[in-house]
């Protein structure tokens, strides 16, 4: 008879992370970033939580911005949970996003605007791997702007694309995207950068 004994931490199988501090933590983060309703079974396969539990923490917080009045409200719409900023707040978002036409865009913004203005029309995730970085904000400030539109998605992995708007070219000062000057001079050879996005994007 063996005298071993087994080591219960190999016959328990481990439970995935969630990634963030707590579950509610999580949650919070990736609310914080989707550009569309996420439902509470995504939640729970991103954060390896049981959905009834991501449900009761989605309405937990849901009562917590309800209780503070503040800005931002948790709302269920179209099968999905995210956060919009809460309709007492309406008038002075209107005027943040209307005289914010006027302030200086980011490093960043310019740079995303530039790949999409060149590229069109181009999915977040394509003009994240010219630039080597997320551009999910950037890319939201963009079309409150009124600078960039969606164009659409693409056929095969169903990524929405998104290409300039006629405000673009009025502040750009041409007519046409005809107009914009060449670039071919300072980019790497664009049908062998396109190879190499292809094969980085799933």
């Amino acid at each position: 008879m063996s005298n071993e004994v087994e080591n219960p931490e190999n016959s328990i199988d481990e439970v995935p992370s969630i990634g963030a501090p707590s579950l509610k933590a999580g949650i919070e983060a990736i609310l914080l970033v989707v550009d569309e309703p996420v439902s509470a079974i995504t939640l729970a396969q991103i954060t390896n939580s049981p959905q009834p539990q991501v449900i009761k923490t989605l309405k937990d917080i849901q009562k917590e911005f309800e209780t503070r009045e503040g800005g931002i409200t948790l709302r269920e719409i179209a099968g999905g949970w995210r956060f919009y900023t809460n309709e007492h707040s309406g008038e002075v978002v209107e005027r943040f996003l209307k005289d914010g036409q006027t302030a200086r865009l980011t490093q960043a913004s310019l740079e995303t605007l530039a790949v999409i203005a060149y590229k069109q029309p181009v999915s977040r995730g394509r003009v994240a791997a010219i630039r080597g970085v997320n551009v999910d904000g950037v890319v939201r400030t963009l079309l409150n702007r009124g600078l960039i539109e969606e164009a659409g998605s693409d056929n095969e992995s169903q990524a929405v694309l998104y290409r300039t708007t006629p405000y673009f070219l009025e502040r750009v000062g041409i007519a046409s995207l005809d107009e914009l000057p060449p670039v071919a001079d300072y980019l790497p050879n664009m049908a062998a950068l396109d190879s190499i996005i292809d094969e980085t994007i799933v």
